[in-house]
């Protein structure tokens, strides 16, 4: 009987590592690409969470941008997170206009419901 062992998902600290051999690139100039400090970057290859959940969508998606070699889905994975879908302005108007069309207690409902799955979402589950 074979055995296969399972590999861990890459954390952000490795998939970091990896782009900056990919790039030849420093903490620093990562940072300065995606308008972080240098200490947020470190923090981030350091495994340091402080007092937030880690980078945030934009900052995962200016990774993205700046970093091309790196897909969003690979770098949203590696935080631990699921990728956002596009919203384009449209798709924002005809969400909006629905929402606008609930009494107040389906406008709270709504709200609640959203922020579980962006909770969901941002746990990677």
């Amino acid at each position: 009987m074979e055995s296969h062992e399972q590999q861990e998902p890459e954390d952000l600290a490795q998939l970091i590592a990896r782009l900056k051999d990919t790039y030849s690139v420093s903490d620093s100039e990562i940072a300065r690409r995606i308008s972080v400090s240098p200490a947020t970057v470190n923090a981030w290859v350091h495994r340091k969470r402080g007092t937030g959940r880690g980078p945030n969508k934009d900052k995962l998606r200016a990774l993205a941008a700046a970093f091309p070699k790196f897909t969003p889905d690979e770098i949203f994975a590696a935080a631990g997170r699921r990728t956002p879908g596009p919203l384009n302005p449209e798709a924002r108007d005809r969400i909006l206009a629905l929402i606008d069309e609930l009494t107040e207690d389906q406008q709270e409902i709504t709200e609640i419901q959203i922020r579980a799955l962006v909770d969901r979402n941002r746990s990677g589950a």
